[in-house]
């Protein structure tokens, strides 16, 4: 197997964390003697510069994802063997440099920083995506120094205005998953669309992509952040502490009217909630009601009727990837400049645990991503964007 790579040796181990096991934090161990890995034909080798944090890592650590009983402990599995197998390198949204190519790839790549489309693809090129694995769950993603990757999977995005960890925070996981939503159901120019989980990086991501196809985003989060995310494109708040009288609040700020499509990042039993909102005036509607779901923050089990779905004609679409199609849109519009970063914080790869925690137990000023950044690029890429005190 061959492969071309730029001037400066690539080494022959590197640092990672591993994954080792289902559990907490402790299940995640850092290591300096990894085997660099070493890009096949048709394939890059990046030096990785920062790779987002998604909940789906937790998720899937924790094992999180039952697909069957509800009190299930399991990682998903969409058919034969589960994908994820120990020790595994997490990490999806990846940005960094092209520093080798594998035999079949153009020379010309070798220097560019790219932003990865985390789909681990079935091998033709389909318009749905119906076997959601991904980079840092069925093979190895980019909590590490280099990952190797498909050549047309790491899109050239040069932008000399986003740094890598702020490029990291449009990565695909969030974006596309939050573009996806809106494909499925459908979303045109005009329509109302309520977002929950708003402050998060798939809701900061569909308030942008509702603007950008000129739907009108309502978004439920803190009543502290609402600032923040009508100056991303809210077109008001909704305050999640206050659930009472709901529908009453959204007609407050809807003229009356009712929401079109609901992007619920939430679950449990606020679903249900989330309908009312759409079916109050049926003959006020122009379309069928939808509710894309592709998050349970709320909650993994809700309650609802059969009858409301069907006698509404409630159309429910479930999202967890998207196509590549909708990966190169999106790039498109990062290149364009118009989709922008919403970034919180940079940590060391080595901090891990740490950032997991933070994650976790966020206060009320977290909006948007955090990243992850080798330690050996820690000085160029994350001290930027670190917390106060993580210089």
């Amino acid at each position: 197997m061959g492969f071309t790579s730029l001037p400066e040796t690539v080494p022959t181990t590197m640092s990672a964390m591993l994954l080792t096991g289902h559990g907490d934090v402790d299940k995640l161990v850092y290591r300096q003697d990894v085997a660099t890995p070493r890009p096949a034909a048709g394939e890059v080798l990046v030096k990785v510069t920062a790779t987002a944090k998604n909940n789906t890592d937790r998720k899937a650590r924790e094992g999180l994802y039952p697909t069957k009983d509800k009190g299930e402990v399991a990682s998903f599995a969409m058919g034969g063997s589960p994908t994820l197998t120990f020790p595994r390198i997490q990490g999806a949204d990846v940005v960094g440099q092209v520093v080798a190519v594998g035999d079949g790839v153009d020379a010309s790549r070798l220097g560019e920083r790219g932003l990865l489309d985390f789909n681990l693809y079935a091998d033709e090129r389909r318009d749905i995506n119906l076997t959601p694995d991904y980079y840092g769950h069925g093979a190895d993603g980019g909590y590490a120094e280099y990952i190797a990757v498909p050549s047309d999977q790491f899109h050239h995005v040069p932008n000399p205005e986003l740094s890598d960890a702020e490029l990291a925070a449009m990565g695909m996981c969030s974006y596309q998953t939050a573009y996806h939503m809106m494909t499925s159901a459908g979303i045109k120019a005009g329509e109302r669309v309520l977002v929950t989980g708003a402050s998060g990086g798939v809701g900061t991501a569909l308030i942008q992509l509702c603007r950008i196809v000129g739907a009108v985003p309502y978004a439920l989060s803190q009543r502290d952040k609402a600032q923040a995310l009508l100056n991303l494109g809210a077109e008001a708040v909704l305050d999640r502490s206050d659930m009472s009288d709901f529908t009453e609040q959204v007609k407050a700020v809807t003229d009356g009217a009712p929401i079109d499509a609901v992007m619920d990042l939430v679950g449990g039993e606020m679903t249900d909630r989330f309908i009312d909102t759409m079916i109050f005036d049926m003959n006020a509607r122009a379309s069928y009601p939808r509710l894309s779901i592709a998050g349970a923050s709320g909650g993994n089990v809700s309650e609802i009727m059969w009858t409301r779905i069907y006698l509404y004609q409630v159309q429910i679409f479930g999202v967890s990837h998207g196509t590549r199609e909708e990966a190169e849109q999106l790039v498109a519009w990062i290149r364009d400049g118009q989709l922008k970063p919403v970034l919180h914080a940079a940590f060391k790869l080595s901090e891990l645990h740490e950032a997991e925690r933070y994650f976790v137990n966020r206060g009320s000023n977290y909006l948007g991503k955090i990243v992850i950044v080798p330690d050996s690029e820690w000085a160029q890429h994350g001290a930027p964007h670190a917390l106060e005190g993580h210089q």
